[in-house]
């Protein structure tokens, strides 16, 4: 018997999952898991909105997962009918929690597979970059090509004073060619990805979705969530249709929305937005670049790691 853990924000908040309290008491529906990174709570969400036929479980994102979760998490897949999974590595951060492993703990759920979707196309300058040791950049977690490209070409000799120089030039703004380039690689990775994995397919569904197709490059807007959750219905002959739930998700950071951008995808520019929303706070775009540019001078590893890896896409943004 799994032990039940400590009251707390947390185990409230996932209550179902770690057993706490009772809202589920006499609830005899199939059990739905979607398992995977903060679009799977997402997911959860629309599918909770749109059908009844399943016990929709919250569980924390697998970035989150700790040894202490694994009892729980068996427990809870040992119930479950449907089992709804962004590819996962086996051995993820040392856990059983990869999409097989998941998989073979849940032997009477049937198996849904969802892409991770990452899109570019309406934040081509934005990237995510890795780095042992050195955590996320200052303000967002996400790093701009310009101002990586910006760290390079105003870093300090060694031993000279370092910090926020360059902040005030102007970002550069990429030519329609390039623009398009970083798009077609987004959209052409996101189909490569959906293909190898055998996943449904999302990527058709964001040219549609428009300036509303992401919030940043990983995390997608209502529309994609609300189109990706039909097809994992309609796989599961549900008989449902997806429902908004009438409220953003994924919001807690809003990226900016370039009119450069948004024209040359056919989109209408005064869409355009020209700073963050950070947890429903307005950020200036500068305040960010400043930040990040001082966070640059203390981690000249980053900004190596950013060149090597985003190499394609800056070459075409002319960076």
């Amino acid at each position: 018997m799994t032990a039940t853990p400590p009251v707390d924000g947390r185990t409230r908040h996932y209550g179902d999952f770690y057993g706490v309290g009772d809202a589920t008491a006499g609830d005899d529906r199939p059990v739905l898991v979607v398992h995977g990174n903060c679009q799977a709570e997402a997911m959860r969400v629309v599918l909770e909105t749109s059908t009844h036929t399943f016990r929709c479980v919250r569980v924390p994102p697998v970035h989150e997962l700790v040894a202490g979760d694994e009892p729980h998490l068996t427990r809870l897949l040992r119930t479950c009918a449907v089992l709804v999974s962004q590819p996962v590595r086996d051995g993820y951060h040392g856990l059983p929690l990869g999409t097989a492993e998941v998989a073979a703990a849940a032997p009477a759920a049937r198996l849904v597979l969802v892409p991770v979707v990452r899109d570019s196309r309406l934040h081509p300058y934005q990237a995510l970059v890795r780095v042992d040791g050195a955590g996320e950049p200052p303000v967002v977690p996400y790093h701009d090509l310009r101002t990586l490209a910006l760290a390079a070409r105003t870093a300090a000799p060694a031993g000279s004073a370092r910090g926020g120089a360059g902040a005030s030039e102007a970002p550069r703004t990429a030519g329609r060619a390039g623009l398009l380039a970083v798009a077609d690689r987004s959209r052409a990775e996101l189909r490569r990805r959906e293909a190898a994995h055998g996943t449904l397919v999302v990527s058709d569904l964001l040219e549609a979705a428009g300036a509303e197709a992401s919030h940043t490059l990983n995390h997608p807007g209502n529309p994609v969530l609300v189109g990706l959750v039909q097809r994992v219905l309609d796989a599961l002959g549900a008989g449902a249709t997806a429902r908004d739930p009438g409220r953003v998700l994924l919001r807690s950071v809003l990226a900016p929305l370039h009119p450069e951008v948004l024209d040359a995808l056919g989109l209408d520019p005064a869409r355009a937005r020209p700073d963050w929303l950070v947890n429903g706070e307005p950020v200036t775009d500068r305040a960010v670049r400043e930040a990040q540019l001082a966070w640059y001078a203390e981690h000249p590893e980053v900004v190596t790691a950013g060149l090597a890896r985003h190499a394609d896409a800056m070459r075409d943004l002319g960076l």
